[in-house]
Formats: structure tokens, C-alpha cells, sequence
């Protein structure tokens, strides 16, 4: 088929891969424009430098409003636009112009997670299950009816590794998808179950040792690898990068023992930290280096 990419981060270089490897006609890959990253240097997105290095011509407009910026999409005379976690709106006209519309790969399974951070919010709930959604878009936030859906467990992985999986899963659901069209089955996503998965904050990455240690376990598998969990420490910020459940009670914050630390239900034990200005590290190395004593407060 003849389509247009619309992908971002590294979850749809995924796709793009799949797509060309199935050797589908890729008329234009859109991303973001690069924006500026190590130390400032503007940096293409890894979308765009995969579809460089595949031959692939790339856009990268601001914004899909301007009529121009139509009429640009509309000559490219697409079968259809597959997007993954492109990060713009897409106008009416956008959404209209391909004959088969723009088929979206969404890292849950709709209508719950609705919204730019899936798969974070998917961990951070303690959801037990997720998948991927192959979506027809229309101008609602991930209303559009379903094509296909595909689960899978969730189990003590980081969003970066379920993303991974996930990445993999969408690719072959698209295909498998593309490969049926005109005569796929379309489902009206429920009214019940409905939740959104609004942006991650940073500060939201901030541990606050008053939640549920199973809360912070949580939270760090949901930050890593962006934009990491942290903490202070006698005046320092430490990422924690892996963490687990440990035994033991106390105020909140407070040291119980080397690299545990009581909750606000329970503790948890530091495994893998990055200081400020540092790479990761085991935390006992790290817990050595800083002196810290039983009733210390973090």
C-alpha cells in the first residue's frame, strides 16, 4: 500500500521498520521537528534518523493546520496514514485524505488509557494487563473505533522494557491489520472503562516515601528510563534507578538498615542509583560513599 508514517520515538521506528521490511510504499515520514538535546545541539528525533538512513523522505512540520501543509498530505494520494505516538493533531482534512483514513497504534487496550502516557500510567495504576490498540482516528483523543487488539501481562518490567514489547506487538498488529483492509472489522469502543493517560509530569517523579512502598516500586519502573525517579540525599539528588520490596517499618523516609527505607506502608530497598553528575551504580556502593546510618532521613 501506498502510506505515510507518523511517528516520533523510538516505539515507532518499531513500525517503520515493519512497515518497509513488508514492503509497503512509504511516500513521506512525518515527525517532530529535532529540538535541541546534548548540551543543546538540535537532535532529529529517532523516527526521522531511521527514515534517513532508510532513504525515506522526511517531513517535520510544526503544525498539520496550515492549508499548505494540507494540500502537501493530499498530493502525496495515500492508501492510508499509519501513526504511532506522532505527538500532533491531526486536522479533519489530515484524518479525511487518505482513502483508508490514519490507523493508529495505541499502547493500550482502549478505551482504558486513553492519552499520551499509556504505558506509565498503566504501571504507576498496578494494572495487571495491557496491549496495544490499532485504532481508526478520528478527531476525539483515542476515541475512534477499534481494528484489532492484542494483550499481554504486565510483570516487574520498566516502562522502558515494556515499551520494547510492546513496540514489537503493534508492528504486527498493523501489518496484520493493513493486510485485511477494506474488510476489517470495525468495534465502537464502550462507554464503560474509559480513563486517561494525561502526560507524565516531572514532578510527579519525585518520591514522596509517605506512599505504599508497593506505590515507589512502582513509580521507579514507571520513570526509568525517563524521566527517572528521584530523591534527595544529605543535599544530593540520587536517581533510583531499580528498587524492590523490603521488610521492615519506620517513619517515613527514615533509614532502617543499609539501603532500606521505611514508607509510608512497608519499605523498600535501594538497588540501582544515579547520583548527580554520575553514572548508575549499585546502591550498596553508593550507601558506603555517602555514610549513611540507621535513623538517617532521606
Amino acid at each position: 500500500m501506498r502510506l505515510a508514517f507518523m511517528g516520533t520515538p523510538d516505539f515507532a521506528v518499531t513500525a517503520l521498520d515493519a512497515l518497509v521490511e513488508a514492503g509497503h510504499d512509504i511516500a513521506a515520514v512525518y515527525t517532530q521537528p529535532p529540538r535541541p538535546a546534548n548540551r543543546g545541539r538540535l537532535t532529529p528525533t529517532p523516527v526521522h534518523q531511521r527514515a534517513e538512513a532508510l532513504g525515506l523522505p522526511v517531513r517535520t512540520p510544526l503544525s498539520l493546520k496550515p492549508d499548505a501543509e494540507k494540500a502537501a498530505f493530499a498530493e502525496l494520494d495515500l492508501d492510508a496514514a499509519v501513526v504511532a505516538a506522532y505527538g500532533l493533531l491531526l486536522p479533519r482534512a489530515i484524518l479525511e485524505s487518505p482513502r483508508h483514513g490514519c490507523l493508529n497504534i495505541h499502547a493500550s487496550l482502549l478505551p482504558r488509557w486513553r492519552g499520551a502516557a499509556p504505558i506509565q500510567r498503566a504501571i504507576l495504576a498496578g494494572d495487571h494487563e495491557t496491549g496495544v490498540t490499532i485504532m481508526q482516528m478520528e478527531r476525539g483523543l483515542d476515541t475512534g473505533p477499534m481494528l484489532a487488539k492484542a494483550s499481554i501481562a504486565i510483570t516487574d518490567e520498566t516502562a522502558g522494557e515494556l515499551t520494547e514489547r510492546l513496540a514489537v506487538i503493534g508492528a504486527r498488529l498493523m501489518l496484520d491489520v493493513l493486510a485485511r483492509l477494506p474488510d476489517v472489522q470495525a468495534e465502537t469502543q464502550p462507554d464503560d472503562g474509559v480513563t486517561y493517560a494525561h502526560k507524565i509530569d516531572k514532578a510527579e517523579a519525585r518520591i514522596d516515601w509517605d506512599a505504599p512502598a508497593e506505590h515507589i516500586c512502582r513509580l521507579v519502573r514507571a520513570m526509568q528510563p525517563s524521566p527517572g525517579a528521584w530523591f534527595n540525599a544529605q543535599g544530593q539528588r540520587v536517581k533510583l534507578l531499580s528498587a524492590t520490596l523490603a521488610e521492615g517499618a519506620g517513619e517515613p523516609g527514615t533509614v532502617l538498615g543499609e539501603g532500606v527505607i521505611a514508607t509510608g506502608r512497608g519499605a523498600v530497598r535501594l538497588v540501582t542509583v544515579q547520583p548527580g553528575g554520575k553514572g548508575a551504580m549499585p546502591a550498596a556502593d553508593w550507601w558506603r560513599g555517602r555514610r549513611l546510618a540507621v535513623g538517617d532521613r532521606l
